[in-house]
């Protein structure tokens, strides 16, 4: 199934307006048989969401801690998080990178963590526009990609799925071009086969995210052959979301 994961970062900021928004993505998600939705919504409301969904949407978590618990002061672990019904764990994202300075090798820990207590982790990497411009790119795919699966085996890489998401297309309004993400994803396809073997690589999903919207949701699974998309801003507006979805499931 193609994979279409709401971010929905630090919001909605009432409870209400969260119900109202899964409720309305629920009822169409269940229509839709070649697409799984992912929402991840804050930690806050993911027991709430539980309870009003319908099945057809798996939950994700935004972050996670490294370790399953103990004296850490405001963390969420992963344990926590399955125990509360969550499937997938988004980890290494830019904006936990660049305001919470997170380092590759408390990304690699969160991976670990995440696989062990049996959920998916969905590893963001991608450039800044400076990378880019100083055509940086590959250069720093390999060094997030190679950080984030530091010690973790082929047997485990197989719950993983990776986004590319350039910083510079995040909530810019600046979606990337088709071909660019396609080239990103037979990148890192390739560097996936380099460590592990083409097999492997073959059954990894790669997603694109940034700025992605009904418009050109499309062109990424079309165009750039990739296996779904990670959906910040748009997935908060129910109607454009919605439109994403059916736009993807009619291809």
């Amino acid at each position: 199934k193609i994979l279409i994961v709401a971010n929905w970062k630090c919001n909605p900021t009432t409870l209400l307006e969260a119900k109202r928004l899964f409720q309305t993505v629920s009822k169409t998600a269940s229509r839709i048989l070649k697409i799984q939705i992912v929402v991840c919504p804050p930690f806050v409301y993911l027991p709430i969401m539980r309870q009003v969904g319908k099945g057809a949407i798996k939950l994700g978590a935004q972050d996670c801690f490294w370790e399953q618990n103990g004296a850490f002061t405001g963390e969420v672990s992963p344990k926590m998080l399955k125990d509360i019904g969550c499937s997938y764990v988004i980890v290494g994202h830019s904006e936990r990178r660049r305001y919470f300075n997170e380092t590759d090798e408390q990304i690699n820990k969160k991976i670990k963590a995440v696989l062990k207590s049996r959920l998916n982790p969905l590893i963001c990497i991608g450039e800044t526009i400076e990378q880019k411009k100083h055509g940086q790119t590959p250069k720093v795919l390999r060094h997030q990609l190679e950080s984030a699966l530091k010690g973790i085996d082929r047997k485990a890489i197989k719950k993983i799925i990776v986004a590319y998401e350039p910083v510079w297309a995040i909530g810019t309004g600046i979606a990337c071009l088709p071909e660019e993400a396609q080239s990103a994803g037979l990148y890192i396809r390739k560097l996936l086969t380099e460590k592990y073997n083409r097999r492997t690589a073959d059954l990894i999903p790669v997603l694109y995210g940034g700025s992605v919207n009904a418009n050109n949701a499309t062109n990424y699974i079309k165009e750039a052959k990739l296996q779904g998309l990670l959906v910040g801003g748009a997935s908060l507006n129910p109607k454009e979301f919605l439109s994403i979805i059916r736009s993807v499931s009619l291809l």
